[in-house]
């Protein structure tokens, strides 16, 4: 580890502007655990950290790579030792701290978990978007949604988060019902568990919103937020509640308390990045066993390091479906 390679992202002016350089040991921020990456992923906030103003990054230069997965090479922490198959995600990783897309990062014990049953690489498969498509999951599950009630609407799904919602929900038993702009995706979603796959909702867009709608979903896992959310909200059945964690559609709401005060809906926020890492852990752990995602080959396409930035471009772009793994150790 006397030097390595990294994708450093700097501010030049009002622009983002990406390059591979070699860094030292030296160059890593303070941390009780020193890990080689081996894989990364690529998730919308990859995107964001390299989109000028897209207020994820306070200070750069920054590596980029919100998560990671690999091998400790040395710790101080009692917890891991040399050897260990680990990966993190979430805190500052990738936006305050040097994240995955270098051959090595350092950071603190407590933000690391161990890969348990899962390898390196189905633990980036997974990665951010997949463990917050388990969070959903889990929040609708222990909400005590049965899998014989009306449909589960899970939007956003040909996306990461969406796709392996997809996964999982199907997998526990669920009907559900994926929302997609693009109609290519289709038989990929049904071949990940969907029952029936649908246009974008609203399904008239230019339609008046309604406050409370014909109830037509039991429940919803809500990847793009906005417009698409607030109309979800209002078909939700008694009883029923949505898991929200996107906002490509807008962060602005535009609903009522109908859907809350007269059907008693609940609206579940689901934040991955400072999830403490008790739970987070625990999580992980039945992402390896009751919760392992079924199909992450179909979702999954494999992106050498040197890559990753046309695959950020068309995340950006809208223009990505499913999960990118990155490959970080071999791939400069």
């Amino acid at each position: 580890m006397d030097s390595f390679q990294a994708l450093m992202a700097r501010k030049e002016g009002d622009d983002i502007t990406t390059s591979v350089e070699t860094l030292t040991a030296a160059d890593l921020p303070p941390g009780d655990v020193t890990i080689r990456v081996l894989y990364s992923s690529v998730n919308f906030k990859d995107a964001l950290a390299l989109t000028p103003g897209g207020g994820v990054v306070r200070d750069y230069p920054v590596v980029p790579g919100i998560d990671l997965t690999g091998e400790v090479v040395e710790s101080q922490s009692p917890d891991f030792k040399a050897g260990d198959a680990v990966l993190a995600h979430g805190y500052q990783i990738g936006t305050g701290h040097h994240g995955g897309y270098a051959e090595y990062a350092r950071l603190p014990a407590d933000q690391v978990v161990k890969l348990g049953a899962l390898s390196p690489y189905d633990g980036a498969a997974i990665g951010t978007a997949g463990f917050t498509a388990a969070m959903s999951v889990q929040a609708l599950i222990d909400w005590g949604m049965a899998t014989d009630a009306s449909p589960v609407v899970v939007t956003g799904a040909s996306g990461g988060v969406g796709s392996v919602s997809v996964d999982l929900l199907a997998g526990a038993g669920y009907r559900v019902v994926a929302s997609t702009g693009k109609a290519d995706a289709a038989d990929r979603l049904k071949s990940l568990g969907a029952a029936e796959v649908i246009g974008r909702l609203p399904d008239d867009p230019d339609a008046k919103p309604r406050p409370l709608a014909k109830a037509r979903w039991a429940a919803g896992v809500d990847c793009v937020g906005g417009a698409t959310l607030a109309d979800v909200l209002s078909a939700v059945d008694y009883g029923g509640a949505v898991a929200c964690s996107g906002l490509t559609g807008g962060a602005a709401l535009h609903t009522t308390v109908m859907p809350f005060i007269l059907r008693g809906v609940a609206l579940l926020g689901m934040d991955s990045v400072q999830m403490p890492i008790g739970p987070r852990r625990e999580l992980w752990v039945r992402l390896g066993n009751s919760l392992r995602p079924r199909h992450l080959a179909e979702i999954t396409t494999d992106v050498d390091i040197k890559d990753v930035v046309d695959v950020i471009d068309r995340v950006r772009a809208g223009a990505f479906s499913g999960r990118a793994v990155v490959r970080v150790a071999g791939g400069f």
